[in-house]
């Protein structure tokens, strides 16, 4: 008897590090000590010295049940790149720049080929926010987990000037709300997305008229839109963002108010953009009511960010720049915290 026939394949682990690899260097930041394989990933901080007063920001989270679309189609290149959205988005959102970044890998059997695809994912996140890749864990879970099935979850952590943090202290009434587009569906909500249509690879790969003909699995596994490079944009081009917040699990009704501070209102016109063809089709196949759409889903809406009105103009202009779009969806208002969507 050996580790092999408990299931748990040693050498399978060391060419999934071998495979990787390739993937891994294209994340490398100057400030990366040694490379991956070592027992932790170790950073310079170099890259804060020239802060008056640093703040270490870290974020952590999954992909949630979307994986399971993944093992649905076959495809495994595109959920790395929501794990590491849904860590650095949060981190960008309190002013922070995401460092490094370290994901986990849970497995029912270790085939190096779908881990090494699945991290190829995980680099292309690292590299779209400009943090590092510097370390992991892959664990092969033999009669815990089915073999074909795995889990993904990603830690981050990023560094902000404490006079640079985004608290939401500033904002004030006739502060203007943009929001900043999604990709569709994102990473959150997929538990009644999977409710809603029926999950097998034929359905999903079956062009939607009400998705321009486009397959529904292409776009449900479309990955998370990252804002890192937006919100940094914004910054170096002068824009002071006086409340941010990252539309996830919870919608609008219960990420909104957390950029708040008491006193102030959000007020969001659902007129003021078009929604995606996908949320349209969800809620009408699923029979869901509009206020549990806007409480489950991103609507179309992946950030939402508070500017001075005079800054509105600029800011638009820097997220342009990233190729990110934008929209004024609503505004501050005195009143008792909370958002009213109308």
């Amino acid at each position: 008897m050996d580790y092999r026939n408990s299931g748990v394949d040693i050498e399978a682990g060391y060419e999934s590090v071998k495979l990787m690899k390739q993937f891994v260097r294209r994340t490398m930041r100057p400030e990366v000590i040694g490379g991956i394989g070592g027992f932790s990933g170790a950073f310079s901080m170099s890259a804060v010295k020239k802060m008056e007063d640093p703040v270490l920001l870290s974020g952590t989270d999954g992909v949630g049940t979307k994986i399971k679309l993944a093992f649905l189609m076959d495809r495994h290149d595109t959920v790395g790149i929501d794990c590491v959205a849904m860590c650095v988005n949060d981190v960008a959102c309190a002013g922070g720049e995401p460092l490094f970044f370290l994901d986990y890998i849970a497995c029912g059997k270790n085939i190096p080929e779908k881990i090494a695809t699945i991290v190829s994912g995980v680099a292309e996140g690292c590299v779209q926010s400009e943090c590092a890749l510097i370390g992991g864990e892959t664990a092969e879970h033999p009669g815990l987990m089915p073999e074909d099935e795995y889990d993904l979850a990603g830690f981050s952590v990023g560094v902000c000037d404490r006079k640079d943090l985004i608290t939401g202290e500033n904002l004030k009434a006739g502060d203007v709300l943009l929001g900043l587009s999604s990709t569709g569906v994102h990473s959150n909500g997929f538990s009644l997305v999977r409710k809603v249509f029926e999950m097998t690879r034929e359905n999903l790969e079956t062009p939607y008229p009400e998705l321009g003909g486009k397959r529904l699995g292409d776009v449900l596994l479309k990955p998370t839109r990252i804002y890192v490079k937006a919100l940094k944009q914004a910054k170096a081009d002068g824009v002071k963002i006086h409340a941010c917040s990252h539309i996830t699990g919870g919608g609008f009704y219960e990420n909104v108010p957390r950029m708040l501070r008491e006193g102030v209102r959000a007020v969001i016109r659902k007129d003021s953009y078009e929604v995606p063809p996908i949320f349209r089709l969800l809620a009408e196949r699923g029979e869901i009511e509009e206020h549990v759409m806007y409480n489950t889903f991103n609507m179309g809406i992946g950030m939402v960010i508070a500017v001075d009105p005079a800054d509105v103009d600029r800011a638009q202009a820097a997220f342009r720049k990233t190729g990110d779009e934008s929209h004024v969806i609503g505004e501050i208002v005195s009143g008792e915290k909370g958002v009213d969507v109308c």
